[in-house]
């Protein structure tokens, strides 16, 4: 275990220890985070998960660092901004970078069916001098050159919210998103058993392939099925981008094939609510519950409806809000040992906990309108 003077260098902090860079006098607009922090070594053009399993796991809280020395500019590129989810990481970027004093553009793509265009908003970057980019890539692997031309040239790139296998990262700022689908999964698992179901069928819309966290998503979902103390079914997984004209196609498919013989449907943030009309449509929404990988505003007014289950949390907001943090906090030269990795803590929302569940974390304010531009030398 590092010390604790270590940990708060690495902006990272001990649950029980004091939070130094959360006594700047900047105002704090968040509590600390609950993470994992991983260190090397760690397994070569790993995942996340594959760090988790290898390095040395440090559990603390990620606090507010402190307002940053100069105008740092920083570039994020999104896969795009079609979905909320998108619109809260945007949220977390843009509110630190304002109360750090720092000026950030986010840069989308059009899809996860646009990698050329991703990779041409890295070029662009690479051009325009940022003093760092942090890049939610759209593929495990085919953002890896682009990455480490950036290095190459100089700029420290961290990587937010999607995985890849890339080595030249300065830091990678995630989840589980093994556990993501593991926890998903395990609702379901749960709920069935209080229904006293001995075996169920599922289908999954878990998103994009050759995404990282859609692999994180079928894979948890795999695992949890294996280890489950009732017989569980996979019948079915569907791809495709989260827009949700094809997620609504894509969920007409697997009930033209399995119908009534599904318990449970399980979507990306985009999927999940993509599916509730078809399955309206072919009168099985009092046979079908649906289960989101991860929570937006919408999907959380949903479970308030009762029209989806539960959605497993990877805190969006969060994750932004440790990216942009400690892409400060490396810029300004104040980590002495850097992990590879930080794993934000899953939550889980459902009727159980609704009332009292800390939406900030995840979600925008509501009424949020996505800003994608923030300088502090025009304010």
């Amino acid at each position: 275990m590092l010390s604790l003077s270590l940990l708060a260098t690495a902006g990272v902090c001990l649950a029980a220890g004091p939070t130094q860079q959360a006594s700047s006098k900047s105002a704090q607009t968040f509590a600390p985070i609950p993470v994992n922090s991983i260190f090397r070594p760690v397994q070569a053009n790993g995942t996340a998960d594959d760090a988790l399993a290898s390095g040395r796991v440090v559990a603390g809280v990620y606090p507010p660092a402190a307002h940053a020395g100069k105008h740092w500019r920083i570039a994020f590129l999104f896969p795009h901004m079609k979905d909320p989810y998108w619109a809260g990481v945007a949220y977390g970027v843009i509110s630190e970078a304002r109360r750090l004093g720092v000026a950030v553009d986010i840069l989308p793509a059009t899809g996860y069916d646009d990698l050329h265009g991703q990779l041409q908003k890295m070029d662009e970057a690479i051009a325009a001098r940022y003093d760092a980019i942090v890049v939610s890539p759209i593929s495990m692997t085919a953002n890896n050159l682009s990455i480490a031309k950036a290095r190459a040239a100089g700029i420290p790139v961290l990587e937010l919210a999607n995985d890849s296998r890339s080595d030249e990262l300065a830091l990678k700022v995630t989840t589980s998103l093994r556990s993501m689908g593991m926890e998903a999964t395990r609702w379901a698992i749960r709920d069935a058993q209080q229904r006293g179901l001995k075996t169920i069928n599922i289908a999954l819309l878990p998103g994009p392939m050759g995404a990282g966290w859609v692999k994180g998503e079928v894979d948890g979902a795999r695992i949890a099925a294996q280890e489950a103390p009732i017989e569980v079914n996979i019948l079915d997984i569907r791809y495709g981008d989260s827009e949700r004209g094809l997620q609504a196609q894509l969920t007409g498919r697997i009930l033209n094939k399995h119908g009534a013989r599904l318990d449970y449907i399980l979507g990306c943030t985009g999927c999940a609510p993509a599916a509730l009309g078809p399955i309206k449509a072919a009168k099985l929404d009092d046979k079908i519950r649906v289960v989101a990988f991860d929570l937006t505003g919408e999907i959380a007014q949903l479970i308030r409806s009762k029209e989806i289950s539960a959605a497993a949390d990877t805190k969006g907001v969060s994750q932004a809000r440790v990216a942009i943090n400690a892409a400060v906090n490396l810029l300004e030269g104040r980590t002495r040992e850097q992990p590879h990795t930080i794993l934000v803590k899953l939550g889980m929302l459902d009727q159980q906990n609704l009332a009292n569940y800390p939406f900030d974390t995840s979600i925008a304010p509501e009424g949020y309108r996505p800003q994608l531009s923030y300088d502090p030398a025009k304010e």
